[in-house]
């Protein structure tokens, strides 16, 4: 059940917006996209039992407003916001979980902030702030996992050229299947779903020259002492189970967990082996 849809000021007066999910201690859920709204997450397969859920929407999306300066999109100036609704919430301290390319965003806030990081969940982690290099070779080694499935053949095409570099109109969305564990009309409807909930433009600015400095992130996370729990899905090309691996061997105190027949999305694919994971980490 949604309580409520409060907003907040950041620090260059945009007003944010988050959606609050169940109750008890919150955990900051920053989503990926990048550059998405949090809907799609939705109470992320019913971990709102356990803990209450603040589920950002970003600068420029779902109900958040549009920046006056499209530069403040760049991932290292949205670790602000993050730090405002800390500020708006007052917490000492935040449990944090980004998801895909918002992990990006959780640990440049871990590495500037770490005294104010309680526990730190990256889900189906996307890892260019650290600098963690995905081989076009590792995707393909992932997707054939998926050789039985009826759509793979026409899927495996699109995604062979897409690495090639010979993309064509459609290969994107052809390669959906590779990205949930099941290509169910549950999955189908989810895919569906993120249509328009995403600010291109805003995406775009994301990754920007400057947004991610990796020697100097991998330094502050070597010296984070606080929890984290990193979840791969066993089937995702996204954020392959051997890339999260090398993620998570940056931290002193972390966790990795591979979620068997998961794809990106791994609260859809197995809700109740999600929920037991991530609730026992933040308890």
């Amino acid at each position: 059940m949604v309580f409520a849809m409060p907003t907040f000021s950041a620090h260059d007066g945009t007003d944010l917006a988050y959606h609050v999910f169940g109750a008890g201690t919150p955990v900051i859920c920053l989503p990926g996209g990048p550059m998405q709204d949090s809907v799609y997450l939705g109470e992320l397969g019913g971990l709102s039992a356990h803990r209450q859920l603040i589920m950002l929407d970003p600068r420029g999306t779902g109900e958040s407003a549009i920046p006056e300066d499209a530069g403040s999109y760049r991932c290292d100036r949205l670790v602000d916001d993050v730090e405002a609704l800390r500020e708006h919430l007052d917490l000492d301290r935040l449990d944090l979980l980004g998801h895909s390319a918002g992990t990006n965003l959780a640990v440049l806030y871990a590495a500037r902030h770490p005294d104010r990081v309680g526990r730190l969940a990256l889900i189906t982690p996307s890892a260019y702030a650290v600098g963690i290099a995905i081989t076009g070779e590792t995707r393909l080694e992932i997707a054939r996992l998926r050789k039985g499935e009826p759509w793979f053949a026409a899927a495996f095409a699109a995604l062979e050229a897409l690495v090639a570099g010979n993309a064509a109109d459609g290969g994107r969305q052809a390669i959906d299947p590779f990205f949930y564990g099941r290509w169910d009309a549950a999955a189908q409807a989810h895919q569906a779903a993120q249509d328009d909930h995403r600010n291109l433009e805003a995406a775009a600015r994301f990754g920007a020259e400057g947004a991610f400095d990796p020697d100097a992130t991998r330094a502050a996370l070597a010296a984070f002492t606080a929890p984290v729990l990193l979840v791969a899905g066993e089937v995702d090309l996204n954020s392959p189970p051997s890339a999260v691996a090398e993620f998570a061997a940056l931290f002193p105190n972390a966790e990795l967990v591979v979620q068997p027949e998961a794809g990106h999305f791994p609260w859809l694919d197995d809700a109740d082996r999600f929920v037991a994971t991530t609730a026992a980490f933040f308890g």
